[in-house]
């Protein structure tokens, strides 16, 4: 008997936490057990949809664009780097792979880059050499061939986020080859 009063006096506390507890949907406030307003208590007719409060203007401002990573700056840097850089030498032949770290124009010891010593200083020397003038329509290139090689170099250099590729198609993409040839090493034939 007195295990049954202890759970109708729980069920009596719930219902009575629950009733208090709610209210017009988003408005925060509290009526005991009051029907929403616009709401009917006679059987059979429908109630409209609650209205939901309007999203904040917080959030619906997109939020700010990441600033785009800076421009490799054209003459001397400061000569930090860390990169993988991929060269296919012919069509066919496995990549050759090289890392090279470089800490202020000198390489590191995690460098495997085979001239290590000499792509770190054309790094520091230049290091928009890694950043080749993109493609236009208005940039006139000659149509030779310089070779089935290939490279990618991907990773940073002085703290600029560097993502590009290089082959030997026609004579802008050999001459962007030929400026990075220090940091593309000897792998691909075309040094």
């Amino acid at each position: 008997m007195r295990t049954l009063r202890l759970h109708l006096a729980f069920a009596a506390l719930a219902v009575l936490l629950l009733t208090s507890c709610t209210g017009s949907p988003g408005d925060g406030s509290a009526s005991p057990s009051a029907p929403p307003s616009g709401a009917s208590s006679s059987p059979g007719t429908t109630s409209p949809p609650p209205t939901r409060p309007a999203p904040d203007a917080e959030s619906t401002v997109p939020a700010p664009s990441p600033e785009a990573p800076s421009a490799l700056p054209s003459g001397p840097g400061k000569g930090n780097a860390e990169l993988a850089i991929s060269v296919v030498p012919d069509e066919g032949q496995p990549a050759v792979n090289y890392t090279l770290v470089c800490q202020d124009g000198v390489p590191a010891a995690e460098s495997q880059h085979p001239s290590a010593a000499a792509a770190c200083a054309a790094l520091k020397a230049n290091a928009a050499l890694l950043a080749p003038p993109a493609k236009s329509p208005d940039r006139a290139c000659t149509q030779q061939y310089g070779g089935p090689q290939k490279a990618t170099v991907s990773g940073v250099v002085d703290g600029v986020p560097v993502e590009t590729s290089f082959s030997r198609t026609d004579g802008c993409e050999i001459s962007a080859w030929d400026a990075a040839k220090a940091v593309l090493g000897p792998a691909g034939g075309a040094v």
